[in-house]
């Protein structure tokens, strides 16, 4: 008679495998406290299968951590608590391993060293050799009791650090900083403080977590980027604002590694203000809200300066030094179109995930996640900032994925497939990719963005060749770009201790951004050098661009009768199309309208380049000119979920109106519909004023 089995389950397997492992550490052991009596080959053999159990350990370590309660087959009583159990003992014993293979290989080196040329001892040797076998068996027993006394040894290394903290109070370099902001311990061991507190530094660590003393004589850790130098420790108020700018910008190395001078570039400010105003940033830190190593974010305060990190300004076609001619757009005659332009750079990249981004606390609300990208030198942004808004789950609210599988059209800002144009010569250019959220404060309705970390990804080699294509998996960054050495979230490596196993575990936990750079092929790249020497955009909408390019160079290069003119041209496409890279809802409109359109044409007029160019100007003229001047649609606002539902619904209708009417002449004089005061912008295109001026960035 047979009886069913369960099956084993992934923990109890685990389990099980974890103690055979514990049996076979305690053979080796048991074999290791012979090893006094035992030759050099045998040494190494118990040194090699030291290393191999080690490795073996730390495998099942991995393994275990990765397991879940859902992959049981049926449910088990304190799942948690015995699978945290089983961890500590895999890593006790990981260190034990460690530790006795150090032993054993220090072994190997005395007693080679120990031997003579002929390979016999003298007598004095001998004596040697006994003494050393006999210092060998202390030392491993000493290993063996060693986890009895970690402890012990913790204890002294805490009096160790307040002697050396007694040693600093009396350095004449101790300097007295304030503090910006207020900030509440995160663990144990941080100091807690006030804005405004005076702290005396005891020691700059590396991390960025400096050892403080307040008046009271607490002392603990606090994050550098709290601080400020006192006006009156010093040489003045002068000197401390210059010594607290080099503590934040850093002055000698960047995200590319190259060494820069202090920043003078024009979006320098909106990088200061980005580190310097940080009352709600330290209100939110302070609550838990988020991390210590979030911070405003930088490229959404250079969006908000002006229109020359905007991709449309880098659409419109830019001008020689002479400004005499276009730089980027040029005339083939023997194809009757814009000639193909080549570029240093010219590639498509695919945003895959990110994964262990902190998850922000219940005193804010999330409008938007999404990443900000755009290229860099270390020092300057040499492109237009390309924003792609990311999708997570309830139940993984720490994983961020792009390029959802929904039905219809996928929205472009929801697009992780993007293109990558530029022409900059510099050896250390690269993309930045900043992870953002859009926030509104509960409690006093403030809206505000913060970074949640960057990574940048050289495109270039130290021997100046393009880097290979495939997909990296690249660590954030706390902090601004141009500040060193912050975390994202500090807490996690500090809780780490110093093995190599805990440190991979703490790797691995560290918040990654997965990027795939793709190879072009032949048609692709021949699509790619008819657009403009430097943009980023999304891949779903390059098909209007070109549209844009070609009526581009017919108004300016082939039908101008007169070169030497620049009167205003009369072309609402030219006019107006630039703005709708600035509002992604009615790009998608025009993709919509046009993939509608285009289904309808038959295979011959698709070749017809001048066919299709007439074509899409109708279905542009029908589907978002109008809508651009409508006083009905609300103003385009990033994050702003009900002004995002109204727009779209409404321009859903009104394409949906249109169809049925065969066009939007009927829309556009009927009563019903209101437009805004016209002006002649909206048909006249002024390429002198539009063009952009030859610029030494790219």
């Amino acid at each position: 008679m047979t009886g069913r089995r369960g099956r084993t389950g992934p923990l109890q397997s685990a389990l099980r495998r974890g103690r055979e492992l514990r049996e076979q550490v305690d053979v080796l052991l048991q074999e290791s406290k012979e090893a006094g009596a035992l030759d050099s080959e045998k040494r190494k053999s118990l040194s090699q299968r030291c290393l191999e159990l080690k490795k073996t350990v730390d495998e099942n370590a991995f393994a275990l951590q990765n397991l879940k309660k859902s992959d049981e087959p049926a449910p088990m009583g304190n799942y948690n608590q015995r699978k945290e159990e089983e961890e500590k003992q895999l890593f006790k014993l990981s260190q034990q391993l460690e530790k006795l293979a150090a032993v054993l290989g220090r072994e190997n080196v005395i007693k080679d060293s120990s031997m003579d040329v002929k390979g016999k001892d003298s007598p004095k040797t001998q004596q040697k050799n006994e003494e050393t076998e006999e210092e060998e068996e202390e030392e491993e027993e000493e290993e063996e009791e060693s986890t009895e006394d970690e402890e012990e040894e913790e204890e002294e290394e805490e009096d160790e650090l307040d002697d050396d903290e007694d040693k600093l109070e009396d350095d004449s370099a101790v300097t007295n900083f304030i503090t910006l902001g207020d900030f509440a311990a995160q663990q144990e061991g941080d100091l807690t403080f006030k804005k405004g507190e005076v702290l005396l530094i005891l020691e700059k660590k590396p991390d960025g977590w400096w050892l403080a003393k307040n008046s009271k004589g607490e002392r603990g850790l606090v994050p550098k980027t709290y601080l400020m130098i006192n006006a009156k420790d010093g040489e003045g108020q002068e000197a401390s604002e210059e010594e607290t700018e080099e503590d934040i910008e850093v002055a000698d190395e960047t995200a590319g590694g190259a060494n820069i001078l202090k920043r003078t570039d024009s979006h320098w400010s909106a990088v200061k203000k980005a580190i310097t105003e940080n009352n709600t940033l330290d209100a939110l830190t302070t609550m838990g809200a988020v991390p210590a190593g979030f911070r405003p974010s930088t490229l959404a305060q250079l969006l908000e300066e002006g229109i020359q990190f905007r991709a449309s300004y880098f659409l419109q076609p830019e001008l020689t030094p002479s400004n005499l001619s276009f730089r980027d757009l040029v005339w083939n005659p023997e194809k009757g179109t814009i000639q193909a332009r080549p570029t240093r750079i010219s590639l498509v990249m695919t945003l895959w995930n990110c994964k262990a981004i902190p998850f922000p606390g219940l005193s804010i609300q999330v409008l938007s996640r999404h990443v900000r990208l755009c290229l860099f030198d270390g020092s300057r942004i040499l492109s237009n900032i390309h924003t792609v808004r990311a999708t997570w789950q309830p139940k993984n609210p720490k994983t961020w994925t792009f390029s959802p599988r929904i039905t219809g059209i996928l929205p472009c800002v929801l697009d992780g497939d993007c293109f990558i144009r530029s022409n900059s010569s510099s050896p250390d250019v690269g993309i930045l990719f900043e992870l953002g959220i859009t926030y509104i404060r509960n409690s006093t309705g403030e809206r505000g963005e913060l970074s949640c970390g960057w990574a940048f990804l050289k495109l270039f080699d130290s021997s100046g060749f393009p880097v290979s294509s495939k997909t990296y998996e690249l660590l954030l960054n706390g902090g601004t770009p141009y500040e060193k050495g912050v975390e994202v979230d500090p807490s996690i490596s500090r809780r780490a201790s110093s093995s190599v196993f805990h440190h991979m575990i703490t790797q691995r936990k560290q918040p990654q951004l997965l990027v795939k750079l793709r190879s072009l092929n032949t048609r692709s790249k021949g699509i790619l050098n008819l657009l403009p020497e430097v943009l980023i955009g999304s891949m779903c909408y390059i098909h209007l661009i070109l549209f844009y390019r070609q009526i581009l160079g017919d108004v300016l290069l082939r039908d101008r009768l007169n070169m030497q003119n620049a009167d205003l041209i009369g072309n609402p496409i030219l006019a107006t199309f630039p703005k709708l890279m600035e509002q992604p809802d009615l790009m998608d409109a025009l993709r919509s309208a046009w993939a509608e359109k285009e289904s309808t044409l038959k295979r011959s007029e698709k070749r017809d380049r001048e066919f299709l160019k007439s074509v899409f100007v109708l279905v542009y003229h029908d589907s978002v000119f109008p809508l651009l001047q409508s006083v009905f649609l609300p103003e385009y606002k990033w994050a702003e979920e009900e002004s995002e539902g109204t727009r779209w619904h409404m321009i859903a209708d009104f394409l949906k109106k249109n169809r049925e009417r065969g066009g939007a002449l009927s829309s556009l004089l009927s009563s019903e519909s209101l437009h805004k005061a016209f002006d002649i912008t909206e048909i006249a295109y002024d390429f002198l004023g539009e063009a952009r001026k030859s610029s030494p960035l790219v």
